[in-house]
Formats: C-alpha cells, structure tokens, sequence
C-alpha cells in the first residue's frame, strides 16, 4: 500500500493549474446515460472516482473510452442492463448519481446503496422522496435502491432535509425529471457550483430547466437528449486546497485557471486569518507571513464556507494565534483528522459537531493515517508545514480526489514522494537474505 513521505518546513511558491472538477464530471458523466448519441467531456481529472464511474457506466450499456488529450467520450449501446453492483458503488458515493438517469430513462433502475468515505450518515432519503413524487415505485431490496417508474409525471417536489438541501440528491431528482412527462417544480435544490454545471449540461442535451443557480429549478420535460461536447468546471476543492497549502507553509502560491468565484468564502476567510490575497476572475494569489488571526468558522451550503474544505482549513488553523472554532453543519462528524492531527502536536477538543482548536507554535512530522478524502488533504498539507518527516498511510483516499497531487505539489518545491511500502519490504528482506 502506497504511502507519502514528507519533509515539512519549506515554503510553497509558484503557480499550480487546477484540474476539472471531480464533484462536476461525476454527475455529467452520469447524465450521459440520459443522451441519444455520442457526448465528449472535458476536462474530466485522472482519478481512481473517475475510473470506478467509468467502469460502471460499462456495466450499465455505454461504450466510454478516454482520449490522449484527456477527453472522454461516451455512447449507451445497450439500454437493458439497469443494475449498479455493490462492488462499485460501494466505494465513492458519487456513483450514487447513476440512479436518477436510469429511472429517467429506462424507468427502471437497481442500484447499490452507496459507500465512499467514513464522514457520518448520510442518508438518501431525499433521493428516494424525490422519485417517488415522480410517480416511481422505490423500495430497498437487499442492500440495493430498487425503482420501477412505467411512468414519470411532473410534480412538486420540496427536497429540504435535516441537513438543508442535498447535492447529489438535487441531481438525481432532476436527472429524472428531465424526461418526465409536464413540469416539475423542485424547491430546495443545492445551489453549488457542481449542481449548476450538471443542469448548463442537461440543457447543452435538450433539456429544459430554469432557475440554474437559484434554490428552486422549473424542469418541462423532454421526449429525448441529445449528445453535446462539455468542458466541465474547474475543481474549487482543489483549488482551495492549494492555497491553504500555499498559506500553511508560509510560502506565496498562484492557482490558475479556477473560477475565483467559486472560493469566495475560503478567500474572505484567508483575509481574516490575516493571510494576504490576490484574485482575478480565474487566478488566485496567497501570501502568509509570521502568525494566523483565531476564527471562527462554519461549513455551511455554497456560498458559505465549504465542508470539503474544513479539515485543511482547520490543519492551517492549528498554527495559528488563540483559540479557533470550527463548526460543521454540513456532516457533523466529519472530524476523523482530528486525532491525526493532535498526534502531529496540535490541540485540538471536539465538542459535539465542534472542534476548539489552540494555536501551537509548530507542528511536528509523524506517521499518521488517513481516512477519508478530505482528511488525506488535511494531513499533507499539515505535514507540508511540519518540522521533519510525515508519512502519511492509506493514500488511496486522496487518489479519489486529487489529480497528480505528488507532481503539483513538488512543482511548488514541496520535498515529498510516493512510497510503496511493499517494495520497501521486499527491498529490506532481499538485503537481510
């Protein structure tokens, strides 16, 4: 199993070009079980996600095949097979999205309920709600979401859960309603940028949605979709994570060719913190000096401060003045790096769905281990600004998410590598013989 090695204390300087958006290309590859003909996305990022969404979408009758430049292209050849395994959704949640085009289309769906990372329940409740209003008959069968829709009509459908509104939940519902027969009025809906890129997409199809960016979206069905070629958006998490990586180590850090609007929350909060901040509309500069201002902070739905960011937000904030809050409301437990990061020297309680964290002077390199996406991010970033040696464990989390993470990162000048603990051993038993 891979691991990463870092040697922390050397500040990032330099430019990094941020890749397509993961939480984008997911549901749009999806979406194009909905197309009649061949669809071309691009900027669709080289991640483990991507692949296990791809080999779906083979189980489920389409033909996808990447080109040189990166591009994928995608025709359904087969529009039989309506079953998700286990083996595959249950690794990333994303591959949930799979459900909402095959009941939309192909009225009939079984799909696995989704796996991903450890960060709390997360239920899907709101997906089921939201075809049943379609006139789908949904039940759970044996670990699996089983939905049988002969016919789709036009409803009104309010998705607001305990948590808000729902991103992957948004883009099942109007991916089934898109060729549902008369209007659908769908009130609640996630807002954040992934969502309206899937929408822009679905109308490049054919299909008919108003409100994009609003909380309530008017859908007129559609007999069919047709293929288009996409360019999917830049990835805002990533882009996030750079400059919380560029500010952490002291260092002076570009991001290019981002949306500087979609991390208006996470550069207002830089601000604050006393981090000094340049933007364009599709650059963002960060440059930190001595010492962090205490915040407070919450994780709320775009346009508030993003939850994929809060783990790298918080390693930041372990180096910084007084005592910071961060409160989660999106998945409140979703604080797996706090005891990694306390065993890095930072002092961090949580408290229910919050964490008070005191600003130490420095952290310290120390092996530690990574459990989800977002915490693997966290944790380089942190060792990144530790004084001597990091290894951090189960990188296959960070697989998911990030695109060529090693190569961008060490392109700012970080001392970091991939290690394969397996020929360490094999290397270290040869020598022993």
């Amino acid at each position: 199993m891979d691991k990463f090695v870092i040697e922390g204390g050397r500040p990032l300087r330099g430019e990094v070009r941020c890749s397509g958006s993961k939480n984008s290309a997911l549901p749009i590859l999806a979406a194009t079980l909905l197309c009649d003909g061949e669809c071309v996305i691009r900027g669709v990022p080289r991640l483990r996600d991507v692949d296990t969404l791809l080999a779906i979408l083979g189980e489920l009758g389409a033909e996808t095949r990447r080109e040189e430049n990166g591009d994928i292209v995608t025709r359904v050849v087969d529009l039989e097979p309506v079953t998700a395994r286990y083996e595959l959704v249950s690794t990333m949640r994303a591959s949930f999205c799979v459900l909402g085009p095959l009941v939309g289309r192909r009225r009939r769906a079984r799909v696995s309920l989704p796996g991903g990372c450890v960060i709390g329940i997360r239920p899907v409740d709101l997906h089921i709600r939201g075809l049943r209003a379609l006139g789908a008959d949904v039940r759970i069968d044996a670990g699996y979401i089983v939905a049988e829709a002969p016919r789709l009509r036009g409803t009104e459908i309010y998705l607001g859960g305990q948590f808000g509104s729902t991103v992957t939940g948004t883009g099942n519902v109007l991916m089934a309603a898109v060729l549902a027969e008369g209007r659908t009025v769908i009130d609640n809906v996630a807002c954040e940028p992934e969502v309206q890129d899937l929408a822009r997409f679905l109308v490049a199809t054919g299909a008919r949605i108003e409100g994009i960016g609003t909380h309530r979206l008017v859908v007129d069905g559609v007999k069919t979709l047709h293929g288009v070629e996409w360019t999917v958006i830049p990835d805002r998490i990533e882009a996030g994570t750079f400059l919380l990586a560029g500010a952490i180590t002291r260092g002076a850090v570009t991001v290019t060719g981002c949306l500087t609007e979609h991390v208006s929350s996470l550069l207002a909060t830089l601000r604050e913190i006393g981090v000094r901040v340049e933007s364009a509309p599709t650059q963002c500069r960060v440059e930190a000096g001595a010492g962090f201002r205490p915040l407070h902070v919450t994780t709320l739905p775009y346009p508030g401060f993003p939850t994929d960011l809060q783990a790298q937000m918080m390693a930041l904030l372990c180096l910084g003045d007084g005592i910071s809050v961060v409160t989660e409301r999106i998945y409140p437990d979703r604080f797996m790096h706090v005891a990694e990061l306390n065993r890095m020297g930072a002092d961090i309680r949580k408290e229910g769905s919050t964490a008070l964290i005191h600003g130490v002077d420095a952290l310290s390199g120390a092996k530690v281990m990574a459990s989800d996406l977002r915490a693997s991010a966290a944790l380089v970033i942190a060792g990144l600004a530790a004084g001597g040696e990091t290894e951090v464990q189960r990188v296959y989390h960070i697989d998911r998410g990030y695109d060529r993470i090693v190569e961008k990162l060490t392109g700012l000048g970080a001392c970091m590598e991939r290690v394969d603990d397996k020929k360490l051993v094999a290397s270290a038993t040869d020598s022993e013989g």
